[in-house]
């Protein structure tokens, strides 16, 4: 893990954002080293000057009494986690959600975005966004955090500026946003180009993506007819989604969790290639941890994996991505929402159930022997629909060891059919 630090850490929201970002310790070759290798811990008085504690009392060099050197790294290292430990736990979850929540504590996103380090984002100020945007001339959408507008950069890259609303939460978002999406770089991400940080005024600067967002493609009226991006581009965009979150959880230094995958959050180019965004709720952790601690529900109703919400399911990890995920391509495959009150039968309420009855009972096919998902005319359209739902129901089990990573998921979506095995039903009731 990496991350610039400069200035001092004076709140104990610092040290949280530091536990979170990471941090670089090292010293130089003085006084510290002899200290150490003879047994002793380095420090300072209250002047300010080298002070070398000893077991007997404190030394201006080195301790007369020697234990090993491993010894004295030991303590050293104990002490500091020991402090660290001690100052991030001093703070409640109440106190942490309340400052991070604040969005008109200009200091304390200040000093997050120089704790967390921008890479190499640039900055814009609020009268360069007005130039970019036209003064916010073209409308693309509203989301909950803000308003997207359309713009050009001096070099002629078109881009989408996300402002956000001066509002209670877009603090953390914020920062959520460029610590993580910040360090990416993969083909399958939406690219962060730089951000806005003045006074309360914060926003930030996307790569323009021309076809909007997977939503829009993806529900159809009516079951039966052709789906608009035709089943091979689907097949490839649940690819794509499966490459970027497999990058996201395995391809950084620091393990990124999205906490929010579902279609609106997919953005597609010229090619309609898929780019995950929006991670305004992702959370950072150690590649080597397997479950992460949360103080609270992250996601969007639908998507959200059962652990998240329900802790006696299991730990809250990676496999809640991809639960998310797994939801996602249902609804792809679907062309409707997972849940749907509106349909004419009860038994297609719940959009699992219903496709994982006709994957295991002949009776519920078409005349061609086909699942009759939009419209599929081909045998190969139909093997495709049928990989994609198989991947579909393994990743949303109920249990998330029972869940596929995003690499197994893959290579389940690469290979073969006859390679998948049938997971099990899925356990949610059809009347959530």
């Amino acid at each position: 893990m990496g991350g610039g630090l400069t200035g001092s850490l004076t709140r104990p929201s610092d040290y949280l954002l530091l536990l979170k970002m990471g941090f670089l310790l090292e010293w130089t070759e003085n006084n510290c080293t002899r200290c150490m290798g003879s047994g002793g811990r380095c420090g300072f008085n209250e002047t300010s000057q080298f002070v070398c504690f000893c077991p007997d009392r404190p030394h201006s060099v080195a301790c007369r009494h020697g234990i090993s050197k491993g010894a004295g790294c030991f303590i050293l290292a104990g002490l500091l986690f020991l402090l660290i430990r001690a100052k991030s736990s001093s703070l409640s979850r109440r106190n942490w959600m309340t400052k991070t929540d604040n969005a008109g504590d200009v200091s304390d996103v200040e000093e997050s975005l120089e704790i967390c380090g921008t890479f190499a984002l640039r900055r814009y100020t609020y009268s360069d966004l007005k130039k970019i945007t036209d003064s916010f001339k073209e409308n693309l959408g509203q989301g909950g955090y803000g308003g997207v507008f359309k713009g050009i950069l001096p070099d002629g890259r078109l881009v989408a500026v996300k402002v956000l609303n001066e509002s209670k939460g877009n603090g953390e978002y914020f920062i959520n946003e460029v610590s993580s999406i910040g360090r990416t770089y993969h083909v399958n991400i939406v690219s962060l180009l730089g951000f806005c940080s003045e006074g309360s005024k914060r926003a930030l600067i996307y790569e323009f993506m021309p076809n909007g967002s997977l939503e829009k493609f993806i529900y159809t009226e009516k079951p039966r007819q052709s789906h608009p991006l035709g089943w091979e581009k689907l097949y490839q965009i649940a690819i794509g989604v499966a490459r970027g979150l497999e990058y996201l959880h395995r391809g950084c230094n620091t393990r990124i969790l999205h906490f929010d995958i579902k279609p609106h959050n997919i953005l597609l180019d010229k090619d309609f290639r898929p780019k995950i965004s929006d991670f305004g709720l992702a959370k950072l952790c150690p590649t080597q941890n397997s479950t992460v601690s949360m103080l609270g529900t992250r996601g969007t109703v639908g998507y959200i994996a059962p652990e998240v919400f329900c802790r006696n399911i299991g730990g809250v990890s990676y496999k809640s991505d991809v639960y998310s995920y797994g939801m996602m391509v249902l609804e792809m495959v679907g062309g409707r929402k997972n849940i749907d009150p509106h349909v004419e039968s009860s038994s297609e309420v719940y959009f699992p159930h219903w496709i994982y009855k006709r994957l295991t009972t002949n009776r519920h096919l078409d005349q061609d022997g086909y699942l009759g998902l939009h419209g599929i005319a081909t045998k190969v359209e139909e093997e495709t629909a049928r990989k994609m739902v198989l991947v579909g129901l393994w990743c949303i089990q109920t249990n998330p060891t029972d869940r596929p990573s995003m690499s197994k998921v893959v290579e389940m979506l690469e290979g073969s059919l006859d390679g998948l095995q049938m997971p099990p039903r899925p356990f949610l009731s059809s009347s959530p």
